[in-house]
C-alpha cells in the first residue's frame, strides 16, 4: 500500500488565487480512480526553497490517496495535467510505502 501526497498552489505565479473548482476538480478525479481522498485545505502549508540566492514560498493545499500500486506512467502523466492546469514547472507527487497496523 502507497500513500501517494499531491502539493498544489493555492496561487498562481503572479499571486492570484485559484478558484474552489480547480482543486474541486482534482479532488473529484482522484476519488473516482482512487476511492477515497483526503484534502487538506483550510489551512495551508507553507513551502520554502532557494533557488540561485533567492528565497521564495508557495502557499500550497494537499491532496492525499491510498493506492495498492503505483502507476508512474499514469502519475508522470496526470502530474503534467495539473502542471499545465495550475501553471507551474513542477509540482510534486510523492509515494510513501505504508504498512498498515
Amino acid at each position: 500500500m502507497h500513500l501517494v501526497q499531491i502539493l498544489l498552489p493555492m496561487a498562481d505565479n503572479a499571486g492570484r488565487r485559484f478558484d474552489g473548482k480547480a482543486y474541486g476538480r482534482v479532488r473529484s478525479e482522484l476519488s473516482e480512480r482512487f476511492g477515497g481522498i483526503t484534502s487538506f485545505t483550510r489551512a495551508p502549508a507553507e513551502g520554502v526553497w532557494k533557488e540561485g540566492g533567492h528565497t521564495s514560498h508557495d502557499d500550497i493545499v494537499v491532496f492525499e490517496v491510498m493506492a495498492r500500486e503505483l502507476d508512474h506512467a499514469w502519475w508522470e502523466n496526470y502530474r503534467a495535467e495539473l502542471e499545465r492546469r495550475f501553471q507551474q514547472e513542477t509540482i510534486v507527487i510523492r509515494a510513501i510505502k505504508v504498512e498498515m497496523l
